[in-house]
């Protein structure tokens, strides 16, 4: 560390379903950070963090948490109120990226492409097939694929899980058309749409195990698709990252139906504000392709901070 460092907090860990992505992200960018000569202090995120950070009184909160209270806006909040700059997106834009259908509301204001969809109640949607199968059935507020089921063609009732006394996902779904064909995901760095990725899970779907689980996926980049569907993708991701206010990094997802080659189509899932952040995870591989090691992504994130995002 060098005298006169940047003090920066790195807020990981919390309480939602993907507390231990987040502990993993925020202990990986933590000791980057310090080999990059800041002073670091790592806080795994309790109920009581805005009187640890008003007494810390870090220069710089470094974002490593994942989503409910760290993607969705409060943790944004909190740090507005006590003037601490922050990396990733604000308020408004982290709100608008974890409620999945109020995001898809201004991708198509954008012209941006998605899954045509619904809003259900949870028991409706376990009680009988709300759209016609093949269709896929998200939680409206959570991220990593946690609590995702795809409904095939021949499968004769919903998902009975969605009666457990032990949901804790909200008592709305989302419903959604299924896109066959290949997962595709394009970083925004800045103002700066990065490679694409093809992400080839080893199972079907491209869920919390296949992102996370060693050997769960492989991750093809560049993408072996044609320069016209690779700009597409870049320019949607951008147009989708800005159509939020999004500041900082974001990762965009998309379906590629690749039945009709390149004429089969594209749509945008989602936006992640706050997407995993180990040496191994999609956007610092998306960066080092880029040119940016691992430390210069944290770096450049740290010097990017602000208030009022």
């Amino acid at each position: 560390m060098t005298a006169g460092a940047k003090h920066v907090a790195v807020l990981m860990g919390g309480w939602s379903a993907e507390r231990e992505v987040s502990l993993n992200s925020g202990e990986a960018c933590a000791k980057a950070l310090q080999e990059e000569g800041f002073q670091v202090t790592p806080i795994d995120v309790q109920r009581d963090i805005a009187g640890v950070l008003e007494k810390l009184k870090p220069d710089v909160a470094f974002n490593a948490l994942h989503g409910r209270f760290g993607e969705d806006g409060c943790i944004q909040g909190i740090l507005e109120v006590l003037a601490i700059p922050y990396t990733h997106s604000g308020v408004l834009a982290s709100a608008l990226a974890m409620h999945k259908p109020r995001a898809k509301a201004l991708f198509k204001a954008a012209r941006i492409p998605v899954a045509d969809g619904k809003v259900v109640a949870r028991l409706e949607a376990a009680r009988r097939h709300v759209m016609k199968p093949p269709y896929v059935i998200k939680p409206v507020c959570e991220g990593s694929s946690v609590g995702v089921f795809i409904v095939p063609e021949d499968q004769e009732h919903p998902p009975q899980e969605l009666y457990s006394e032990e949901w804790a996902l909200g008592e709305e779904v989302l419903v959604e058309r299924y896109i066959p064909g290949r997962e595709l995901t394009c970083a925004v760095m800045g103002d700066v749409a990065l490679g694409v990725i093809d992400i080839v899970p080893a199972v079907r779907f491209y869920d919390y195990e296949a992102k996370y689980a060693p050997g769960g996926s492989k991750h093809i980049l560049p993408a072996e698709i044609s320069p016209n569907l690779y700009q597409l993708v870049q320019r949607l991701a951008l147009e989708a990252h800005q159509a939020l206010g999004c500041r900082g990094v974001t990762r965009a997802d998309f379906r590629f139906d690749d039945r009709y080659a390149d004429a089969g189509e594209l749509v945008c899932l989602e936006v992640n504000t706050q997407p995993g952040m180990t040496e191994t995870s999609l956007v610092p591989e998306l960066a080092a392709h880029a040119g940016h090691s691992f430390g210069e992504l944290v770096r450049w994130m740290v010097e990017d901070a602000s208030c009022n995002r």
